[in-house]
């Protein structure tokens, strides 16, 4: 498993065990990861800032539902804030295709796999299969689009 595979994986489940902890209110807890590798941890124990090495994104893997970032894309950070009243999972990426492929691909998987999603705007929109609302937008880049993923967790 690669670094950044291994640090999406382990910021999920820190974020499972503060859930656990609700109603102590020390329970917050803050992950950033930017493309430069720059790693910052704020969490109900510990405090710590990292630095991957280069290119610690580059085989990353993302998965919402079995629907995963459009072949060729890339993740080139993310951030996860979580606390008693749920989580916000966002997750930054640039794919190499059109803003509407990049939304036609990412419908056509959630019909695949009996999901809920639909365009709005610039946006795909809908729900896991456990209920948290997703937004999927994507813009113009010049190479392709650049997007943002955010899942909101209400527990």
């Amino acid at each position: 498993m690669n670094r950044a595979a291994l640090l999406l994986a382990l910021s999920f489940v820190m974020l499972a065990a503060c859930n656990v902890s609700k109603g102590d209110g020390g329970s917050n807890v803050t992950i950033n990861a930017d493309d430069g590798g720059n790693v910052s941890m704020n969490l109900p124990f510990a405090k710590a800032n990292v630095k991957l090495p280069s290119g610690a994104f580059d085989e990353a893997h993302f998965d919402m539902d079995g629907v995963k970032l459009m072949p060729g894309a890339t993740l080139h950070g993310f951030n996860v804030d979580a606390g008693d009243k749920g989580a916000l999972v966002h997750v930054a990426f640039d794919a190499p295709k059109s803003p509407d492929e990049v939304r036609g691909y990412f419908l056509d998987q959630f019909k695949q796999k009996g999901g809920e999603a639909t365009q709005s705007g610039t946006a795909i929109v809908g729900k896991t299969g456990d209920g948290n609302q997703f937004t999927i937008d994507v813009q113009p880049a010049a190479q392709g689009s650049t997007g943002t993923i955010a899942i909101q967790s209400k527990d």
